[in-house]
């Protein structure tokens, strides 16, 4: 109880917690730190090299669903249209197709 009061924790501490219940507790404050970043011109040059040198770059899902939930929920209230959060958050228009068709209100599975 007392560390659930304390104000900060220690990131080691908090690395072995992660370790001890099997849960990843950077990965959300990393995915915010993603979606919210712009890209620099170092990512925007890497990926220019690694394309003209045909290395292939392999993507990793980098989405939980929280951060789709979110991406959807800005699409039903009007806040943002498709175009706009494809632009915005620099995501593929068909794996945002494929959020609507899969996750959207209505369709849970």
């Amino acid at each position: 109880m007392q560390m659930y009061l304390q104000e900060s924790m220690n990131t080691l501490v908090l690395l072995r917690w992660s370790k001890l219940l099997e849960y990843d507790f950077f990965r959300i404050y990393s995915q915010h730190i993603i979606l919210f970043s712009p890209f620099s011109k170092i990512e925007e040059q890497e990926k220019a090299v690694l394309k003209e040198a045909k290395i292939p770059v392999l993507k990793k899902s980098i989405y939980t669903r929280e951060i789709i939930d979110f991406i959807l929920e800005l699409i039903e209230n009007g806040t943002y249209t498709k175009a706009q959060i494809c632009d915005r958050y620099n995501i593929p228009k068909t794996t945002l197709y494929k959020w609507i068709a899969k996750y959207a209100v209505g369709n849970e599975n």
